[in-house]
């Protein structure tokens, strides 16, 4: 079976927008619950290894996902900052996290399928195209999401499934 690419696209498009979005809300649910499983003060301040506590994480995660979609939307480019305001408590990431899950969805709402290979420096510095940027966005997140489990396994704490999604 070749793996080469052809020269000319036999198929226009092989997954919908929609499916695209259901599948990055999956992986978003599944890092709620992921959160959702550290006990408070863990979740601040453990981390092993040298890692950056979970937390800290999905800072970055909250960073990337709802500014990078209003970015793609908006094509106004804003720097890129991990700083966020949630006063190392747990429920406000998670309140954080559910209002990025819905401006995600308010913001995808607005892209039009024929944009997903447009160029896009987001940030002002990475570039790419809005569709290699949302992969990146869940492939980010599944990364990070991992350490978290590993972290999860460390303290006893059994994560949630895998592929638990819903």
């Amino acid at each position: 079976m070749s793996t080469a690419n052809p020269s000319v696209e036999k198929v226009a498009q092989v997954i919908l927008p929609a499916e695209l979005l259901a599948h990055w809300q999956g992986h978003r649910t599944l890092t709620r619950k992921v959160i959702e499983a550290f006990p408070e003060k863990d979740f601040f301040e453990y981390s092993i290894g040298g890692m950056r506590p979970f937390s800290k994480m999905v800072d970055e995660l909250l960073s990337i996902a709802g500014p990078g979609m209003k970015e793609i939307v908006s094509g106004k480019a804003a720097a890129f900052t991990e700083a966020v305001a949630h006063g190392n408590s747990k429920a406000k990431v998670l309140a954080l996290w559910d209002e990025a899950t819905e401006e995600i969805n308010a913001n995808w709402a607005k892209i039009g399928v024929d944009k997903f290979h447009d160029s896009i420096k987001l940030f002002g510095q990475y570039e790419g195209t809005i569709q290699s940027s949302i992969l990146y966005f869940i492939d980010n997140e599944i990364h990070h999401r991992g350490q978290g489990y590993v972290y999860l396994r460390t303290l006893g704490i059994e994560p949630p499934m895998f592929w638990d999604r819903n």
